[in-house]
């Protein structure tokens, strides 16, 4: 997107926003679609909790995605989005029996990652097709609050437990139609993705009915220019030619799936802050915008880098600011970052704001939550309203205790 447009967006729906460029979303499906175009059985499962907003989920179905879930929540946005239910794999962590109960009702996949979950719905529901999660002991990630497939890893069953899971199989009779793996985010070195990828084979190998293997994503795409990412082109061919050569060994055309989340739709985002103030300290020059933390808390919980750039002022000289919110505690996004000169009032944009930007944004200080906007063929359309003082009291209940000391005086 040209600056121009974020600015004429943020005048027009106000500071701050989120604005998500549908195409940007567009050209990532297409370019994994064809990194794997020699796989004749290709299924894209989008990872909702990126970015769950119903009319980015509508437009990803209409390039022909799937989702993946992690809650029940999610699995009832996406039917209401128009996905069909064998669209939706439900990937959870941690839930209930009941919650995994409920999602199978709705005729969706089920992906297990626990042995003593599978053993019990197994038992219950030996004719429902489930998804095996493995844990493959293999450290990949970018943050360690990201690497979900190491062997302290709270996520899947571990590959030393296939025995277990064999005689939990035999004992229920239950039908296992999937393998699935996820080593973590921000994958650099695809050779780390294809080791995982050799032990997710020969676990497949144990299982006789499988549909399909399930290689979940975790692509890095880059923060910054010059910056390292996934190089899906050769992972596409290096993985497309072994898969191929998997499913003939294994006498069936399996279907081969992923669920990229971030490296959909990171890019497509930025978020746009208005700026309150410009601070002089002894030591550095704040830029103080109308945000903090409870909109944008990657920053401070991951580390995360995103450009920052001035675009009411592009031609002008750079100088070094540190950015910074407005919430009562350290809440800074950028540190001595340079910077086309900042005055109060300036609109800044924060890039790769597409994805775990606004999915984890709160109420804390009790901020409203800003709006979103999706820029799709040469028009903003707003899919989420800013949200408005009745927003946080909405569903709080206000006791009168005047009533009540009233009445104990009278005892």
């Amino acid at each position: 997107m040209q600056e121009s447009q974020l600015l004429k967006i943020a005048n027009e729906f106000g500071s701050p926003v989120y604005v998500y460029d549908g195409h940007k979303i567009e050209n990532q499906y297409k370019r994994l679609t064809s990194a794997f175009k020699n796989v004749k059985k290709l299924k894209l499962n989008y990872a909702v909790k990126a970015l769950s907003n119903i009319s980015v989920l509508k437009l990803l179905h209409s390039l022909g995605s799937g989702i993946d879930t992690v809650s029940i929540q999610e699995v009832q946005l996406g039917l209401a989005a128009g996905f069909k239910p064998e669209q939706i794999i439900f990937t959870p962590n941690g839930v209930s029996l009941n919650e995994i109960e409920e999602a199978a009702k709705l005729g969706v996949k089920i992906n297990i990652d626990n042995l003593s979950i599978l053993e019990q719905f197994g038992a219950k529901h030996p004719n429902t097709p489930v998804c095996i999660r493995i844990n493959p002991h293999v450290m990949a990630g970018g943050n360690a609050n990201i690497s979900v497939g190491h062997i302290d890893s709270k996520f899947g069953i571990s590959i030393h437990q296939i025995p277990h899971i064999l005689r939990i199989v035999e004992n229920t009779k239950m039908n296992i139609n999937g393998i699935h793996m996820h080593t973590g985010s921000d994958i650099l070195d695809i050779e780390v993705f294809l080791y995982a990828s050799e032990i997710l084979f020969e676990t497949a190998k144990q299982f006789d009915n499988l549909e399909f293997i399930d290689f979940g994503s975790g692509f890095k795409v880059p923060y910054k220019p010059g910056d390292i990412e996934t190089n899906i082109e050769e992972l596409g061919k290096k993985l497309s030619k072994r898969f191929n050569d998997f499913c003939k060994d294994y006498g069936k055309e399996l279907t081969l799936a992923f669920e990229p989340g971030k490296f959909l739709v990171s890019e497509s985002g930025y978020f746009l802050a208005q700026v309150n103030a410009v601070k002089q300290t002894t030591s550095t020059v704040f830029a103080q915008v109308d945000s903090g933390f409870n909109h944008l808390i990657r920053p401070m919980f991951y580390g995360s880098h995103h450009e920052i750039s001035n675009i009411s002022n592009l031609k002008g000289r750079e100088r070094f600011y540190t950015v910074v919110g407005y919430i009562c505690e350290t809440d800074t996004f950028g540190n001595n970052r340079r910077i086309n000169e900042i005055n109060e009032g300036d609109i800044l944009a924060f890039k790769n704001a597409g994805a775990y930007c606004f999915s984890m944004a709160s109420n804390y200080n009790s901020r409203l939550r800003p709006a979103e906007v999706l820029w799709y063929n040469e028009k903003a359309h707003l899919i989420r309203k800013r949200e408005t003082f009745d927003d946080i009291l909405h569903n709080q209940i206000a006791v009168d205790f005047s009533e009540q000391k009233e009445t104990v005086a009278a005892k």
